[in-house]
């Protein structure tokens, strides 16, 4: 479906690469050529780093070596925030819990004891997402996140993506669990949503896997024999300089 017309609409100088959670089936095959030729090439595992290089190559986008804001793979005015997570079942998994940045209260608010004020605290880890999603939106049209759900052993996955927005920080409170984390949880319905980890600032948001989201499994590759690869790429020795 085409974006519809508007007359506000003309701040918006790209248009998107494809609607939102509708993802190609082009792009899904060329998700699992690059996940084959990774496990080819003897790699045991999807590394986060893996993963922004194999979806910026599915949708002919650049991977940015520094993200922009939470921009990490970008094209033509569009950007995606790009995560991994591993899961038994990835074709069953129906929520998750996602690693989002490392969110400092005190390097961004001067916060030195983050359990003097547990709620200001959440909202300063929150006040830091949304300016990372404002540092994003400076300079590109769209941002969406994009989660790749993975089980390299059964080599089944699950991919799904959705708009990445700021939160409102009076919508959430926030309680030091047992094992000192700081939880948000929604006020309207008291789910869980987030985590903060005072010891790393480590931040977590808890997703639900939408409908949208495509399941699909790849078969594994023999692991590329290396002579036989040296010899196919016509490696020599003069092809190595040894500087004294």
């Amino acid at each position: 479906m085409l974006p519809p017309k508007l007359r506000d609409a003309k701040h918006r100088k790209n248009t998107e690469l494809y609607p939102l959670g509708d993802l190609p089936k082009a792009v899904i095959y060329e998700v699992s050529r690059w996940l084959i030729y990774n496990f080819a090439i003897g790699k045991a595992n999807i590394s986060g780093e893996d993963w922004g290089d194999i979806f910026a190559k599915a949708i002919d986008g650049v991977h940015l070596a520094s993200p922009v804001g939470l921009a990490d793979v970008v094209i033509e005015g569009q950007a995606w925030s790009v995560k991994g997570v591993q899961d038994k079942k990835p074709h069953e998994c129906t929520s998750l819990r996602v690693i989002s940045g490392r969110n400092s209260p005190d390097f961004s608010y001067g916060i030195e004891n983050p359990h003097h004020n547990v709620q200001e605290t959440g909202n300063a880890v929150l006040g830091i997402w949304n300016e990372r999603v404002n540092i994003a939106l400076d300079r590109f049209d769209y941002l969406r996140t994009a989660i790749l759900i993975r089980n390299v052993n059964t080599l089944e996955f699950t991919l799904f993506e959705e708009e990445t927005h700021r939160f409102n920080a009076n919508e959430y409170r926030w309680e030091v669990n047992k094992r000192g984390n700081f939880e948000g949880f929604d006020k309207t319905n008291n789910q869980h949503k987030f985590t903060w980890q005072p010891h790393g600032a480590q931040f977590t948001i808890k997703y639900n896997v939408p409908a949208s989201a495509i399941r699909f499994q790849i078969k594994r590759p023999p692991v590329l024999d290396f002579e036989e690869t040296m010899a196919q790429i016509g490696f020599e020795n003069n092809w190595v300089t040894i500087k004294s």
